[in-house]
């Protein structure tokens, strides 16, 4: 029976289907020798190889479920270049993928399988996949600490992770919520003024981390395993972000903002008859070129205060206009001076000349 290729890597435990696709899209599987794409369809009979690695689905009896009970300092990764990643904290013969993450100064459990398949049911279901902590700050806990976790600190849309919260000791409570992010519940206690000084996650939705030494992981029980199992096929697929943040259309969404620079009391564009027509000056066209001179109309004064038709002011400096720039004081009635003023007639002048300043000579 052929199925999507997407899926296929994934229930071979060597990524999830998100990643599959990606490795898709860049060119590193190939299917029968050919690269493959997107939505390939395939079977027990095909070849395929993910980065230069042939790989197969595995049967029931290879997949494995296990609860690591993370300690402070582990990355939640399957990275190889980062130094203190899951993978090599565990040390399992099989590649194993994380569900979710925990940021690396909290401990605590995390599952791991290698049937990407269940990591994606799990990622998807946010609607049930409900995590708890245990949390000790750094000084006493109030009752208003307490109202404003319970509401996600103030944050939007914080009443869909349901959360739950109890206080155990002065410095220590309890809360559980659904999808939550990496350290997301440290930047909420920042926000309030506190600090976290350890954190651990106890259980996720029906797997507990109760009986198991920090750094130490063991096989999911048939019960756990089968509960969790159930869960997910009734909860279904949760919606996707596309349908919980449904908007209006990009052509839509764009129309109704003004135009960019405009201001904000100024007015929808006029459109149709009382739309202003440009200016022949703006955009020049042959009728208006061959027009006479005198049927041309003429220029009149700009509404800002610019120059008058016919006004001698000087243009404003810095401004090019093609012709060489002239200082006050030398422009003449009759046109441009050309060069400084020459002297009166018949007063001497202070430069010498040759032949009628000389003395004994006659003019």
């Amino acid at each position: 029976m052929a199925t999507r290729l997407n899926k296929y890597i994934s229930e071979s435990g060597v990524c999830s289907r998100r990643e599959a696709d990606r490795y898709i899209e860049q060119g590193s599987v190939f299917v029968n020798g050919k690269r493959a794409t997107v939505g390939t369809q395939v079977t027990g009979k095909d070849r395929v190889v993910v980065n230069g690695s042939v790989i197969e689905p595995r049967g029931e009896e290879e997949v494995v479920y296990i609860a690591y009970n993370k300690p402070p300092g582990i990355t939640t990764t399957t990275t190889v270049g980062v130094r203190d990643n899951i993978i090599r904290a565990i040390k399992h013969s099989v590649r194993l993928v994380p569900v979710g993450q925990l940021d690396k100064e909290s401990q605590g459990l995390v599952l791991l399988t290698n049937n990407g398949e269940l990591v994606n049911k799990i990622l998807r279901s946010s609607h049930v996949h409900e995590n708890e902590y245990v949390v000790m700050l750094n000084k006493p806990i109030t009752e208003q600490f307490l109202e404003a976790i319970a509401t996600g600190a103030g944050q939007p849309g914080a009443e869909a992770q349901q959360i739950k919260i109890t206080k155990d000791t002065p410095y220590i409570f309890r809360i559980s919520l659904l999808h939550d992010t990496i350290r997301q519940i440290r930047r909420w206690c920042e926000q309030l003024g506190y600090e976290v000084v350890q954190m651990e996650r106890i259980r996720v939705m029906n797997v507990s981390v109760k009986a198991l030494g920090v750094g130490e992981w063991r096989d999911l029980r048939p019960g756990e395993l089968k509960v969790l199992q159930e869960t997910l096929d009734q909860a279904g697929p949760a919606p996707s972000g596309a349908a919980r943040r449904k908007r209006t259309s990009t052509a839509a969404f764009w129309g109704e903002r003004p135009a960019r620079g405009a201001s904000a009391k100024t007015g929808p564009a006029p459109t149709g008859a009382d739309a202003p027509k440009p200016s022949p000056r703006s955009k020049p066209t042959n009728e208006w070129l061959e027009m006479p001179t005198e049927q041309k109309p003429k220029r009149t004064a700009r509404p800002g205060g610019g120059r008058p038709a016919g006004s001698a002011a000087a243009r404003p400096e810095g401004k090019s206009t093609g012709r060489p720039t002239h200082t006050a004081g030398t422009r003449s009635a009759g046109g441009p001076a050309k060069g400084p003023a020459a002297p009166p007639k018949g007063k001497p002048s202070n430069r010498g000349t040759r032949g009628a300043s000389r003395p004994g000579k006659r003019s």
